[in-house]
């Protein structure tokens, strides 16, 4: 009978995963599931992060096109998390980020508008710093960003196309 143990226990674990448990989330047939809300640390990841250094290889390549892109998209990211996360915990997400985030963004703009690579890597920073105040404010400080040294987009070119 030992033989036939492993396959028993086998069996019965996939029952068990197949069969839903009494408190798992079921809707009724035909009632579409609740729309996904991601978490305020989701969004940072996979909406600001990429913005935050693509904007600056685009920068380090004088790329002021595609940088103006990304300022753009980096905005709609700011927009979208605190649409989602206007406050977390007892942070209100929507004031601390306007506030650290207006005058970097501005000069960021502004550096774009004039192909200034000096004025571009100080708001850049200024930036950087900003989100880092961010996340001191926020009790997540252990959440250190950094101005990027390589790209993490192996497959984008971010130097200027050439007509």
């Amino acid at each position: 009978m030992n033989r036939y143990r492993p396959t028993a226990f086998v069996l019965a674990g996939l029952v068990a995963l197949a069969t839903p448990s009494a408190g798992s989330a079921q809707t009724a047939p035909g009632t579409p599931p609740p729309a996904y809300r991601p978490g305020l640390g989701d969004l940072m990841t996979m909406t600001v992060q990429p913005r935050h250094i693509k904007l600056a290889l685009a920068g380090r390549e004088k790329n002021w096109p595609y940088a103006a892109y990304e300022l753009h998209q980096l905005e709609e990211s700011f927009e979208r998390v605190v649409r989602y996360w206007p406050q977390w915990r007892r942070n209100p997400i929507a004031d601390i980020m306007s506030s650290v985030t207006k005058d970097p963004m501005a000069m960021l703009a502004q550096a774009i508008k004039n192909a200034d690579a000096e004025q571009y890597n100080i708001a850049y920073r200024r930036l950087t710093d900003s989100c880092n105040a961010c996340h001191q404010a926020t009790n997540v400080g252990v959440n250190v960003i950094v101005v990027p040294d390589s790209s993490t987009f192996p497959d984008q070119d971010f130097r200027p196309v050439k007509p």
